[in-house]
C-alpha cells in the first residue's frame, strides 16, 4: 500500500483531499468536529517532514457558489484543531489560488474554497483535476468518504501524479481496518446488520456470507425475515417483496455453514413514538395494532453470548429505534457486549451512518477497535466493490 511513510515531503507542496464535510449549526459553528480530528496526522507528518499542505474538500451539496456552504466558516476550528493556521483562499482554481499555492513556505496550511462550487468535480472533468493537480507535487487522498466517488478530486486527480500519489493516514486505516474484517479476520467472525431495509443490505449479506461465522440481524429488517417464515409481525415495518429473498438467505447461509441470529423477541409498541405502550413479545407473534421498535431481552441474552465467543466483529446499523430513548436500549446493550468483546482481544470494526451515530451518541467509541468515518463508502468495500478513489492510488 502506498502510504506517507513512502514519501519525504521536505520542500513539497501536498495537495491532500480530505473530508471536512462537517455539520454546521445556523450560526456556522463546526458541531462535530471528528473528521477534521482524523486528518491531523496525515497533515502533521507532511509539515514535520517539512514541506507544506494544500487541503481541498467539498461542503455539502451546493447548487453553485452558495455563501452557506463556504469552506471559509471552518477555516477558525481547522486552525485550532490543527495548532497552526490555517490560510483560506476563496476558490480553488485559478490565478489567485495559483499565487497562494506559490507563496506557501514549508509547514503553512492553505485550504482551497468548497470543490463542489464547481460542477466539474462532480463530473469528474479532467481539465479541473488537471488545475487543482498543477497546486502541488505529490497528491494525498485521505478523504474516505468520498472514495466511492469517481470525482475529479478524488480519482481523476491521481492521473497526473503517476509516481506521487499515496494514502494519507486515515485512508490507510480505513483500508487496513476492513481488510481485518473482509481478509486477513481472526475467526470466530460476526457481522451485526441492523437498520431498516434488507433491500439496502442485500449485496453486503452476499458477500460477507463467505467470509463470517456468524451473522446477526436486527432492526426493521428482521420483521421481513420472520414474517417470510410465517410469523406475525403486528404493524412492524416489512418489505414484502424481498421475502422471498430473505428465505433465499436463509438457505445460502445454511449451505455455507453461517448461523443466523435472529431476534425471539421485541419490545413492541402500540405507535411509533418514544411514549406509547411497550410491551414484551415473541418475534413471530407480535399483536396487530403493535410494531416492534428494539430487540428484546431474550434476544440480547442470545446476542451476547454470540459476541463475546466472537474474535472478529462488524457492526453496521442499529437494532432499534435508538433515536427515541425508549428503543434505545437493545442498540446500547449491543455496543457495551462488543466493546467487552473488544476488551478480551477482539478486533471490532463499526461503519454506516446510523451505528456511528449510535456509539457516539451513547458514548460507545471508545470501546471499539476501529470506528469508520465513511458511511457508503464502506457500505461498498463490504459489498466487494472496488472503489474508484483507492484504485487510482493504487494503480
Amino acid at each position: 500500500m502506498k502510504t506517507l511513510s513512502t514519501i519525504d515531503f521536505k520542500d513539497k507542496k501536498a495537495v491532500i483531499r480530505v473530508d471536512f464535510n462537517v455539520p454546521l449549526d445556523d450560526n456556522f459553528n463546526v458541531t462535530d468536529t471528528t473528521r477534521i480530528e482524523a486528518a491531523k496526522p496525515t497533515i502533521d507528518k507532511i509539515l514535520n517532514d517539512g514541506g507544506s499542505v494544500i487541503l481541498m474538500s467539498h461542503l455539502g451539496r451546493p447548487k453553485g457558489k452558495e455563501e452557506k456552504y463556504s469552506l471559509k466558516h471552518i477555516v477558525a476550528k481547522t486552525s485550532e484543531i490543527l495548532g497552526k493556521e490555517v490560510k483560506f483562499v476563496d476558490d480553488c482554481i485559478g490565478e489567485a489560488v495559483e499565487k497562494a499555492a506559490a507563496d506557501l513556505k514549508p509547514g503553512e496550511i492553505l485550504l482551497l474554497e468548497n470543490l463542489r462550487f464547481y460542477d466539474e468535480e462532480t463530473a469528474g472533468d479532467e481539465d479541473f483535476a488537471k488545475k487543482l493537480a498543477s497546486l502541488g507535487d505529490v497528491y494525498v487522498n485521505d478523504a474516505f468518504g468520498t472514495a466511492h466517488r469517481a470525482h475529479a478530486s478524488t480519482t481523476i486527480i491521481a492521473k497526473f501524479f503517476p509516481q506521487n500519489k499515496v494514502f494519507g493516514a486515515l485512508l490507510a486505516k480505513e483500508i487496513e481496518s476492513l481488510n481485518k474484517v473482509l481478509k486477513d479476520s481472526e475467526k470466530p467472525v460476526t457481522a451485526v446488520l441492523g437498520g431498516s431495509k434488507v433491500s439496502s443490505k442485500i449485496t453486503v449479506i452476499e458477500n460477507i456470507l463467505d467470509k463470517v461465522d456468524h451473522l446477526i440481524i436486527g432492526g426493521g429488517m428482521t420483521f421481513t425475515f420472520i414474517k417470510a417464515q410465517g410469523g406475525k409481525i403486528g404493524d412492524s415495518i416489512c418489505e414484502d417483496d424481498k421475502q422471498e429473498l430473505a428465505l433465499e438467505i436463509l438457505e445460502k447461509a445454511k449451505a455455507k455453514n453461517v448461523q443466523i441470529h435472529l431476534p425471539v423477541d421485541v419490545i413492541a409498541a402500540d405507535g411509533f413514538k418514544n411514549d406509547a405502550n411497550t410491551q414484551v413479545t415473541p418475534v413471530d407473534a407480535i399483536p396487530d395494532g403493535w410494531q416492534g421498535l428494539d430487540a428484546g431481552p431474550k434476544s440480547l441474552e442470545n446476542f451476547k453470548e454470540v459476541i463475546l465467543a466472537s474474535r472478529t466483529i462488524l457492526w453496521n446499523g442499529p437494532l432499534g429505534v435508538f433515536e427515541m430513548e425508549s428503543f434505545a436500549k437493545g442498540t446500547i446493550a449491543l455496543g457495551e457486549y462488543i466493546g467487552e468483546a473488544t476488551e478480551k482481544g477482539a478486533f471490532s470494526l463499526v461503519g454506516g451512518g446510523d451505528s456511528v451515530a449510535a456509539v457516539k451518541q451513547f458514548g460507545l467509541e471508545p470501546k471499539m477497535s476501529y470506528v469508520s468515518t465513511g458511511g457508503g463508502a464502506m457500505l461498498e468495500m463490504l459489498e466487494g466493490k472496488t472503489l474508484p478513489g483507492i484504485a487510482a492510488i493504487q494503480e
